[in-house]
């Protein structure tokens, strides 16, 4: 008997939550589709609000379905900031996960030639503590190669702005705006 052999398309798996730095990964999931000739698969995973322990009781399907419903609204929400109108120019298809980020991505990004692309932003000591990297989830148990796509140039000055408003410092807009001029 004859094993069915199925070609399967390459794919390029995207991490995204709506995030500066989950846009720019996705971004450049889309760069690595179009150079590879992949599809693009933008997942985001979610989970409900306090946690999987508080929703066993007769009301949980439904609120279960109203938050995955909220999950692919947010997923649109997220292609379209990050696309607009125009098209990736790839294959892509979006993706809804119920489950932690990084378990979900390693989940779904199971082949050894699919690419598993997110963000790597930097991250404090009291951010790692009170929320575990998916990033690094990922590099220690994913079976593909992981790109780890540091942030954008500006999330570095948009942070530091937002620092300035919260301390209530005076912000001068050309600190912005002159950054290219000698």
């Amino acid at each position: 008997m004859e094993e069915e052999r199925t070609e399967r398309a390459p794919r390029v798996v995207a991490g995204v939550s709506g995030s500066p730095g989950s846009l720019t990964a996705l971004h450049r999931a889309a760069a690595e589709a179009r150079r590879s000739g992949a599809e693009l698969w933008a997942v985001l995973a979610w989970a409900p609000p306090g946690g999987e322990l508080g929703h066993r009781g007769p009301s949980a399907p439904a609120v279960l379905a109203e938050c995955r419903r909220v999950a692919g609204e947010r997923l649109l929400l997220t292609l379209g900031g990050a696309f607009g109108r125009t098209v990736p120019g790839v294959r892509l298809a979006g993706v809804v996960v119920r489950g932690t980020p990084g378990a979900a991505l390693v989940g779904i990004a199971d082949r050894p030639d699919d690419l598993l692309v997110l963000g790597a932003g930097s991250r404090g000591r009291l951010r790692r503590a009170l929320r575990p990297s998916a990033a690094r989830y990922c590099l220690a148990h994913a079976r593909c190669p992981v790109l780890a796509v540091p942030p954008s140039p500006l999330q570095h000055d948009l942070n530091a702005m937002h620092r300035r408003i919260t301390w209530r410092a005076p912000v001068d807009l050309r600190e912005l705006t002159d950054r290219g001029t000698p």
